[in-house]
């Protein structure tokens, strides 16, 4: 018994960011588990409690039983207080305790990825407490895994593991949303084209094509006459998809051209993750 073909990318993708994070905090000093990180009013140790929280579900078991305080200011939805508790619980335990429950989950986790025999379309209950297919849930836990392990690497002035397996798996999650931002959000014309031009350790170019109906739709040919163009490094296109800086914050590193107005909705609608 064994993992699914397809879903192996995902599994291989999770287990290369996973041991990056042990090895990242595997060393820490008990002060520096209290660093911030880009991640929204997380330190390194609620970065490391939410990894441990969120597999441990995954393996199915029982959320803790905790009442969250009132002055978590970070947190504002249904969403956020879900996923506050398994963090929480653990924001008074020692490095020791986190460095060790984190191998356990890891050894636990592994294994049961390797016995995993369903089908990718079978419904489980997914790390967001929804129901959705193993596949998704598994793609959508390669990607938060993969970027959390990139805030730690921010908090802690370690860089690296821009484009291994969790990154590509990034990618398309990202641009699996483009049309829905360009389209929907940002309220691009009709009949129009927006492109995505990204350099660095992931590279790609893209095009969000609006159609009559006001849908969009996403391929890789170039577009002649666009509406707009955004070019920016790829490192600051995940940090502004993934909520960790602002379009105003890293104006510098965005080349920008066409309808202004249409550049500006679409960077203000651009973060796709609480």
């Amino acid at each position: 018994m064994s993992l699914h073909p397809s879903l192996q990318s995902y599994a291989d993708a999770w287990t290369h960011s996973v041991e990056a994070i042990s090895e990242l905090v595997t060393p820490l000093a008990e002060g520096e588990w209290n660093r911030a990180t880009p991640c929204p009013g997380w330190s390194v140790r609620d970065i490391v409690s939410h990894v441990i929280g969120v597999d441990c579900e995954m393996l199915g078991d029982p959320r803790p039983i905790h009442s969250l305080p009132r002055d978590l200011y970070h947190v504002q939805t249904e969403y956020q207080r879900y996923q506050e508790v398994q963090v929480d619980v653990r924001r008074h335990h020692t490095a020791p305790e986190m460095v060790s429950e984190l191998e356990y989950t890891i050894i636990r986790r592994s294994r049961h990825l390797r016995n995993d025999s369903r089908e990718p379309g079978t419904i489980v209950r997914g790390p967001r407490g929804v129901e959705e297919t193993l596949e998704y849930a598994m793609r959508r836990r390669a990607f938060d895994i993969w970027v959390h392990e990139q805030d730690l690497r921010q908090a802690l002035g370690r860089p690296g593991n821009l484009d291994s397996p969790g990154a590509y798996v990034t990618r398309d999650m990202l641009l699996a949303v483009l049309p829905k931002i360009v389209a929907k959000d940002a309220g691009a014309p009709a009949n129009s084209a927006v492109v995505f031009d990204v350099h660095g350790p992931v590279e790609f170019l893209r095009t969000v094509r609006v159609d009559a109906e006001g849908k969009g739709s996403v391929d890789g040919a170039p577009s002649l006459g666009p509406a707009a163009t955004i070019a920016l490094d790829w490192e600051t296109y995940v940090r502004l998809a993934c909520g960790r800086t602002t379009p105003e914050a890293v104006r510098d590193a965005l080349k920008t051209e066409g309808d202004a107005s249409l550049v500006e909705a679409i960077l203000t609608s651009f973060a796709v993750t609480p």
